[in-house]
């Protein structure tokens, strides 16, 4: 039996750097994961292949619309699609291994297994229990279907058996427009799939900026996706090589039915916390099987924190991360904080999609007085000289403080763009102060310069 301060359960964003940094503030850790290799679903299954695939396909992409453009003449590219996979999985293997070698560096022990809390401070791997003062858990979560619909991972398929395909489908039905339904179904249908989106909602992507989801529903529409809005699921009939998909228009209650080669179900995820024995040691979960934590992410039960998507709160890698190192910290008896506030999201398609803060629609519901400032990257130069002049930056600051309450981006490197105002919301800046701050040109990132100058006396090109 093995003794330690930590032991974290799970080997994800949120709990390999809930060890690492666990380890670096002097306590003896270890992480228990089950899966062969470390990472979690998203180094392994998750965000880091389908941006691989996100990438590949992009670049097919530019080679069939823009390279003559730019006076790159040849034939164009085949895919083989067994050589993007081989890539996909070599960039995957190089980050896991990775991670292999930070808890050596940081002398965290992986216990490899599942594992099971049998008493507040124990816990069971295989055969062996190791003793641990803390543990906390960070067991991510899983894909949820619907009823209805059956996963077999070949046909139907979730995000994971959408990453592991043998064939590029001639249509694919993806169920769910939201970040991961529009990332993958972007990939097929660079790839020449025939994508239709079943969405039950009227509009894409839900709880973001309403003018960013029509501006997005409108790109991705001419880049081949179909949609079908407003449509409730009411089953899949699936055989061995192909797919029915039987809808519902909410509008008038019509039927109507959908043939497929693969239906990808992307309705969302759930808390994985099964076999870790919670209900007995009572632990307090929600209806929807998340742990219930205070606001230092201690579930009722001492000794025993959680994190990540087995918790409240957006299912973000990043989110994860951040509550894994806070949690370490005030394990370590130091002051660990997450602003929820100031977490962004960002969907990788092509444009990306980026945001953080307030949406147009909060700040009406919450009866705040705010002012827009927005540019397009039509007038960005280095945008229109890559062919990516769509889509806009769109700030939104206080009207009588000029804070910055928000940011949301559609368009190049939006992903990255969105930091400078992550950085600006956590110290409380001004629009005025990113108008006022020099930015390099010719660069995308003077679009959110431009944005902010737009909440004042006006942008300079447009």
């Amino acid at each position: 039996m093995a003794q330690y301060d930590v032991i974290v359960i799970g080997a994800g964003p949120g709990g390999y750097v809930a060890a690492i940094r666990c380890a670096q503030l002097g306590l003896k850790t270890a992480c228990v994961e089950g899966r062969g290799t470390l990472g979690g679903t998203c180094l392994n299954v998750g965000c880091i292949p389908s941006k691989a695939l996100l990438h590949a396909s992009h670049q097919l992409h530019e080679a069939e619309h823009n390279f003559e453009k730019m006076g790159l003449k040849g034939a164009a590219p085949k895919v083989d699609w067994k050589q993007m996979l081989a890539y996909k999985d070599d960039v995957v293997a190089g980050n896991t291994k990775g991670i292999e070698f930070l808890f050596k560096k940081n002398k965290v022990d992986w216990i490899k297994g599942w594992a099971s809390i049998p008493a507040a401070g124990k816990v069971q791997v295989g055969d062996e229990t190791h003793e641990a003062k803390n543990i906390i858990v960070a067991t991510g979560s899983e894909a949820s279907s619907i009823p209805g619909v059956e996963i077999d991972e070949k046909v139907v398929v979730s995000s994971t058996g959408a990453l592991e395909l043998p064939k590029v489908p001639k249509k694919l039905v993806v169920i769910g427009a939201g970040v991961i339904g529009l990332e993958l179904g972007s990939v097929y249908a660079r790839l020449g799939s025939e994508v239709t989106v079943v969405e039950f909602l009227d509009q894409i992507t839900p709880g973001m900026d309403a003018e960013v989801q029509k501006t997005f529903q409108r790109m991705l529409k001419k880049q081949g996706l179909k949609f079908v809005m407003g449509a409730a699921v009411q089953k899949v009939d699936a055989t061995k090589t192909k797919a029915k998909v039987s809808y519902k228009l909410r509008k008038d209650d019509s039927e109507a039915t959908l043939d497929a080669d693969v239906v990808l179900v992307a309705t969302g995820r759930k808390p994985f916390t099964d076999g870790l024995g919670l209900d007995a040691l009572g632990v307090e979960t929600s209806p929807r099987g998340q742990i219930q934590t205070d606001g230092h992410w201690r579930t009722n039960v001492p000794g025993i924190y959680a994190i990540g998507d087995a918790i409240d709160g957006p299912m973000l890698a990043h989110k994860a991360e951040d509550e894994g190192m806070a949690c370490a910290e005030v394990i370590a008896g130091k002051a660990g904080h997450v602003n929820y506030d100031v977490i962004p999201g960002v969907i990788y398609t092509a444009p990306e999609v980026a945001s953080v803060g307030k949406t147009e629609q909060q700040l009406k519901e919450e009866g705040r007085a705010y002012k827009i400032g927005k540019f397009p990257f039509m007038g960005n130069a280095r945008a229109k000289a890559v062919f990516q002049g769509e889509g806009f930056v769109k700030l939104l600051a206080d009207a009588e403080t000029d804070r910055v309450l928000g940011c949301h981006i559609i368009g190049p490197s939006a992903g990255d763009l969105i930091h400078e105002i992550c950085v600006a919301m956590e110290f409380g800046a001004s629009a005025e102060d990113v108008a006022l701050t020099c930015h390099a040109h010719p660069t995308f990132s003077e679009a959110v310069r431009e944005a902010a100058l737009a909440c004042g006396d006006g942008a300079i090109h447009v």
